[in-house]
């Protein structure tokens, strides 16, 4: 299972911008009990953090909105390079769309899908 984390705050200065709702995504990947995080930190860097269920509960206190999505093929984002956290979700969902630059419009997609 796939989980695509959504914040409104984000310490970016051009999300903070452009970006009207939410300002940062995150995909979280579901391996049996694992979950891990991956964060988008800058063009080509991104941090894996390991979560527990107890931390998403907290995420969701701070506002944060989960959207939960069951992969059609295995994913490994070990390698990836990508130019915002937007462009993270879009390559872990395999989503092709030119269209979906923010994160709120990612947020829409994937809700009317």
């Amino acid at each position: 299972m796939i989980i695509i984390a959504f914040a409104e705050n984000t310490s970016k200065i051009l999300p903070r911008i452009l970006c009207r709702h939410y300002r940062h995504c995150a995909p979280i990947i579901c391996s049996g009990k694992d979950l891990i995080m991956y964060q988008f930190i800058r063009r080509n860097h991104i941090t894996k953090i390991h979560l527990c269920p107890r931390d998403i509960t907290i995420l969701r206190l701070y506002g944060w909105k989960f959207v939960y999505i069951s992969p059609p093929t295995p994913i490994n984002l070990d390698c990836v390079s990508a130019y915002s956290c937007v462009d993270l979700c879009k390559h872990t969902l395999k989503i092709k769309s030119i269209f979906i630059q923010t994160p709120y419009a990612l947020y829409k997609y994937l809700i009317h899908k």
